[in-house]
């Protein structure tokens, strides 16, 4: 999955987004010149799961110099990504695959029964032949910066060469990172429960049939359907890890206090492509009001569930209903740390006050994408 970086810029009064792009284009490939060894490289990351990662290239690199090891490892790799705690490296490399492991689990704030969260790729399709006419492979870790000026990669040899990020390398590249979609998806459930946990998810509370509106006799509700949608473009490196996309979509519950839903969107692998997924984002049965907003981000690795969780607790809990709708975007955006801002999850866009009868094409407030939508009726078993 290409990944899509997106950056925030809010006024001083919090209300106006805006993001940095640029338009997508097939990498060109980079001249010897652009490859260039260097003594010693300093790596723009300073996340702790880029620390983890870069210092797993660096073993998986040594243990690649062993001809048998990447005889067995590289074939493998070049057919797809491989799951790190099953790869046939040496024993001190399987050490610092568990090391790093755990490493990233706690900076992501991933329980040890997540599993394994570390997998190896090809940079890029494009490197296979040289695979297969046996050059041996650089290794470098999957970076999470959206400013990137260069790759640093580890030579099984010894050293490293400092590489383009946009024009592919002449030398093929394995790139260590984490698998986003196994991590993320056990990272929103957490947070799913720890919002449940605080009653800050819609139908976590107990509200009378009387006061929320809805009888026994109710034969369903509406949900705001997403035909098709799209992201902008934006400008594509060759090392960066699989982004996911997910959604906080929030409202005020039945007794007036806020609520949000996250809503992951998988499928959204490509920016500038249109794809349509039929999948209810919005599901007003347990909201107060006719009205909810979606927030969009992105996760390219670093994202670190339980401040997610912790994030939203903070702010929702400080919402108060005064008896008309108040628009959640802000909020949301404003409860997010200030690192998300320069690392991960990025901010893709945001769409104000959906209703049971928004319909039509609805672009983003942030201009990066658009949702085609429809009212859909919910009906009841």
């Amino acid at each position: 999955m290409r990944p899509r970086s997106f950056r925030l810029a809010v006024s001083s009064l919090g209300l106006a987004a805006t993001t940095l792009m640029a338009a997508t284009a097939a990498p060109a490939q980079a001249s010897p010149d652009d490859a260039r060894p260097i003594t010693r490289a300093t790596p723009s990351d300073a996340t702790p799961v880029f620390s983890a990662t870069d210092r797993l290239a660096r073993e998986v690199a040594a243990a690649l110099a062993d001809t048998a090891v990447r005889d067995r490892i590289v074939p493998t790799v070049a057919a797809g990504p491989v799951d790190l705690s099953t790869a046939r490296l040496d024993a001190r490399a399987a050490r610092a695959v568990r090391s790093a492991n755990q490493t990233v689990l706690t900076a992501k704030g991933l329980p040890a029964a997540t599993g394994s969260v570390l997998r190896l790729r090809l940079g890029h399709q494009d490197m296979a032949a040289a695979l297969q006419r046996h050059e041996v492979p650089l290794v470098a870790a999957a970076s999470t910066d959206d400013a990137l000026t260069g790759v640093t990669a580890h030579d099984p040899a010894g050293g490293q060469v400092l590489l383009d990020p946009v024009r592919l390398p002449d030398r093929p590249v394995l790139v260590v990172e984490v698998d986003v979609t196994k991590a993320m998806g056990r990272g929103l459930a957490q947070v799913r429960q720890e919002l449940a946990a605080q009653g800050l998810v819609p139908g976590a509370r107990t509200v009378s049939a009387q006061s929320s509106g809805y009888s026994a006799q109710s034969s369903g509700y509406w949900a705001t359907k997403v035909n098709a949608i799209r992201l902008d473009d934006d400008k594509e490196t060759w090392i960066k890890g699989s982004a996911e996309i997910f959604n906080v979509v929030g409202g005020f519950g039945l007794d007036g206090k806020a609520t949000v839903n996250v809503v992951e969107m998988p499928y959204l692998d490509d920016a500038g492509t249109v794809y349509h997924p039929n999948q209810l984002l919005v599901h007003f049965n347990n909201y107060k009001y006719n009205l909810a907003d979606v927030v969009m981000w992105e996760d390219d690795g670093d994202t670190n569930y339980r401040d997610l969780a912790k994030a939203l607790i903070t702010v929702l809990l400080t919402v108060v209903d005064y008896g008309t709708y108040t628009p959640l975007v802000n909020a949301i955006i404003d409860a997010m740390p200030a690192s998300w801002w320069t690392d991960d999850p990025d901010y893709v866009d945001s769409w104000y006050t959906l209703s049971t009868g928004s319909t039509g094409r609805l672009n983003g407030a942030a201009a990066n994408g658009w949702m085609d939508v429809t009212p859909y009726w919910v009906q009841q078993l």
